[in-house]
């Protein structure tokens, strides 16, 4: 149950004791203040949920406070207390974003009723709010591709959800493979039951067979209790293995048994676990090269891969390139309360670049650049920046350009284009780039762009 820390400004001590009392026999964390500017302190060095203030108070009004919070602490719901009889207190306080009100005298069993609701418009908000993200997050993959390869994905994706065969994810490196196994998930007739995520890559083998199997109290060194693994803890709901591939030989016997059997012992244990569990992997790993070189069993290869879903490059995709930076932009600018928009050099940029980070590296640098924009608009300029601050790493072919190489070649092309049409003016030229005219030297310089090279 969410328990409020409240913070009480009131300066009659009588009725500051009174309420503080009833507060903290309800088991809710109360601080007091006796004057306005006491208040406004303890809101700046701790946090809270609920404030409960006088109109009325010594130094700084509640009137004020209420504009404190609203303006630097949106998150916390406020109750003001007036004067008997003074509507036009009350009306002015709602209209500021008071949650509630109330006038004196009145009994504590009001107060309680009041933050009573506040506690429940906060869990009712906080469920709105998880639900919304999850509504943004698994249906953003339908909305914003118009690919036909992924249409191809979304068709699949319907039909298998309902049933509970086993299901194989290929791709590479943020194509959104476990974005797609929690989409199954949650169209399937198990999303209302549990959906645990696995990574196989992470963690040394003796630990990644704790992780899926759990163990008993003293199966080994450091284990001081019973521990629950991931296929109990998933039990009726679906188990999502990420980078199934990276799971080592004498684990894959075990997983073999539970996929065969629906049963498993812990580590150190005699006693047989039953679970009902639908398996979802994911590899970017070239599978059927891994059983070629003995790293993984070709029976257990099968039973995983009884659907194959395969997501493609981004690279292959290239038309949703637009639709992808337009989803971001607009989930950074929310994010980052910015209201910037991108240029068409600056798309473009990104249209002739490739992504060997896929999705995942193109939300990267779109984010960056959100950051580091100084202008309304991003231009070539502030991908390039977002580039070098960004820290993805992938690898690259090396026939396969950069994107700084790419930026490069789009912005010496577009500063060729304004110098021309300014005559190699350069005031006007820079003018017209949004920069300054020592900004625009640079890039000539960088460039190594002199009136002979025009074309």
């Amino acid at each position: 149950m969410f328990k409020p820390n409240i913070l009480l400004i009131e300066d009659d001590e009588i009725l500051r004791i009174t309420v503080s009392d009833s507060l903290k026999k309800m088991e809710w964390s109360v601080t007091v203040a006796e004057d306005g500017q006491e208040g406004l302190n303890s809101l700046k060095n701790n946090s809270f949920d609920i404030v409960i203030s006088d109109i009325k108070l010594p130094k700084r009004s509640g009137i004020e406070i209420l504009k404190e919070i609203k303006k630097h602490h949106s998150n916390i719901e406020v109750v003001m207390i007036t004067a008997f009889g003074n509507i036009e207190d009350a009306v002015d306080i709602i209209k500021l974003g008071a949650f509630d009100y109330l006038t004196k005298p009145f009994h504590m069993d009001d107060l309680i009723f009041r933050i009573r609701k506040i506690i429940d418009y906060r869990l009712l908000k906080s469920k709105y709010e998880i639900l919304m993200s999850q509504c943004e997050e698994y249906s953003m993959l339908n909305i914003i591709s118009r690919s036909k390869k992924m249409q191809v994905v979304f068709d699949l994706i319907e039909k298998v959800s309902k049933v509970d065969s086993n299901i194989l994810i290929s791709g590479e490196s943020g194509t959104g493979k476990g974005l797609v196994a929690n989409i199954i998930h949650l169209k399937s007739n198990r999303a209302k039951k549990p959906f645990v995520k696995v990574s196989c890559v992470a963690l040394p083998e003796t630990l990644l067979e704790s992780e899926l199997f759990g163990h008993e109290k003293g199966s080994f060194t450091g284990a001081i209790k019973r521990r629950l693994g991931r296929f109990e803890i998933a039990n009726q709901g679906t188990i999502f293995l990420d980078e199934v591939g990276e799971i080592p030989m004498s684990i894959q016997v075990k997983l073999l048994r539970v996929i065969q059997e629906n049963e498993f012992e812990r580590i150190g244990g005699e006693e047989t676990t039953k679970v009902d569990v639908r398996i979802i992997s994911a590899t970017k790993k070239d599978m059927e090269k891994a059983i070629k070189d003995g790293e993984f069993r070709e029976d257990l290869y099968y039973r995983l891969k009884v659907i194959p879903i395969h997501l493609p490059p981004l690279r292959e995709k290239k038309e949703d390139i637009p639709l992808l930076v337009e989803y971001f932009m607009r989930r950074f600018n929310k994010k980052l309360n910015r209201f910037v928009d991108i240029s068409p050099h600056a798309l473009k940029c990104l249209m002739d670049y490739d992504f060997p980070g896929n999705i995942r590296e193109l939300e990267n640098i779109i984010e960056r650049a959100v950051v580091l924009t100084t202008e309304d608009i991003i231009n070539v300029h502030d991908i390039a920046m977002a580039v070098e601050k960004d820290g993805f790493v992938s690898i690259r072919d090396e026939d396969v350009p950069s994107l700084k190489d790419v930026i490069s070649k789009t912005e010496i092309a577009h500063l060729m284009k304004v110098l021309n049409k300014t005559n190699w003016n350069k005031i006007k030229a820079a003018r017209m780039l949004g920069i300054s005219r020592k900004n625009l030297w640079e890039k000539l310089k960088a460039y190594n762009i002199e009136p002979a090279t025009q074309q």
